[in-house]
């Protein structure tokens, strides 16, 4: 037994197929997380947050409150600031998801460790 659509069940079809495709088209882009900024206080020769978890994307500031100069360098060479004067900051955007373990090359007992998920 064959089945005819009539022109209104058509059209119904077609337009909610239509707004079917309009949702997955712009459901990546709204579903999406907005990036977010973090911050790491380079203080009294420590980082603090010395643990930080971040998404893909995600920004990370080391902000130099020390007198002297500092570095976030990767273990696993994933980043490395090179020198960040006192007062001076550093930005880093997370795009490679997993643990990138760090230090501080001027100082190699200041350590972290930045897990990227």
């Amino acid at each position: 037994m064959q089945r005819q659509f009539s022109n209104r069940a058509l059209v119904g079809l077609v337009a909610s197929l239509a707004l079917v495709m309009a949702a997955m088209a712009t459901g990546g882009a709204a579903g999406a997380a907005t990036p977010v900024k973090h911050t790491i206080a380079i203080d009294g020769t420590a980082f603090v947050s010395a643990d930080l978890t971040v998404t893909a994307g995600d920004t990370v500031v080391w902000v130099n409150k020390d007198p002297y100069p500092h570095t976030a360098t990767s273990k696993a060479a994933g980043f490395d600031s090179r020198d960040i004067a006192p007062g001076k900051s550093w930005t880093y955007t997370a795009k490679t998801k997993g643990d990138f373990a760090y230090l501080c090359t001027i100082h190699p007992s200041m350590t972290g460790t930045l897990h990227v998920k």
